[in-house]
């Protein structure tokens, strides 16, 4: 089986990011994880992030860049990508005034657009969900259904995140499977068993992160990434909470 890396998404620690980058960064390699997916660079030259990166032996699984500088400027994101290292490029959120029918057509076309150029770059483009394209469009599909099923499968990837579909009461192992050769990264957080069904640590709440895990081999998932939205705990103890239950259960697993 094929030895699947773990990576934070830095989102979550954005607060310690803010207060103090190359700290956090420390941290997190000391914690054991084996990359970052990264939201923003801490106003630190590209150059001079992926140094510090290579010191701390933490690879960069893959950026979230914002949608309209992706728009605005995708060669110079796409320059960034290649001195930090990443392999995939992900379109993160998109934003409450962008979510009408015309826009998901036109961010399809973009996002068709933009992964070609990723491709020829050595790139991979992905597309990360929230719970919000899981509204049903007026043809009945729902808007994460139709930019994964009207975008080029070549060209553009899904980042799913596990917590999002199974608060919508879709099935995460489920969708992976229907979406298999469309899979590099997957988000993974917990959901809380109570009526609020808030944000938890991996392997703490309701989420069946066995059913997920066993797709990793099927469907070539490159990186298991950790976020956590919000948490009742510091960011630091709940990453590290989510990290070693995750790791126990990759190990029973032997993925």
């Amino acid at each position: 089986m094929r030895n699947i890396p773990i990576a934070i998404q830095m989102y979550t620690l954005r607060n310690e990011c803010e207060k103090d980058f190359r700290g956090t960064l420390r941290k997190v390699a000391d914690l054991g994880f084996q990359g970052v997916e990264l939201a923003g660079y801490g106003g630190i030259p590209v150059a001079e992030l992926k140094e510090l990166l290579d010191e701390l032996n933490l690879r960069v699984a893959a950026c979230h860049v914002p949608l309209v500088d992706l728009e605005s400027d995708l060669s110079q994101v796409i320059q960034d990508q290649l001195v930090l290292g990443s392999k995939f490029l992900v379109c993160p959120y998109l934003l409450p005034d962008k979510r009408t029918e015309a826009d998901y057509q036109s961010l399809i076309a973009f996002l068709n657009m933009a992964g070609a150029e990723c491709r020829k770059a050595g790139i991979s483009l992905c597309y990360h969900n929230h719970d919000f394209e899981l509204d049903t469009l007026r043809d009945g599909r729902t808007a994460l259904a139709t930019i994964m099923e009207d975008t080029d499968p070549t060209l553009v990837f899904a980042e799913p995140d596990v917590y999002w579909l199974s608060k919508r009461n879709y099935d995460p192992a489920k969708w992976i499977d229907t979406y298999k050769d469309r899979m590099k990264l997957i988000h993974l957080k917990d959901m809380t068993t109570d009526e609020e069904q808030y944000f938890a640590e991996v392997g703490t709440g309701s989420i069946d992160f066995q059913a997920i895990l066993e797709k990793g081999e099927d469907a070539d998932i490159q990186w298991w990434i950790i976020e956590q939205d919000a948490t009742r705990r510091t960011p630091l103890e709940s990453i590290e909470i989510s990290l070693r239950n995750l790791k126990e259960m990759l190990t029973d697993r032997k993925i």
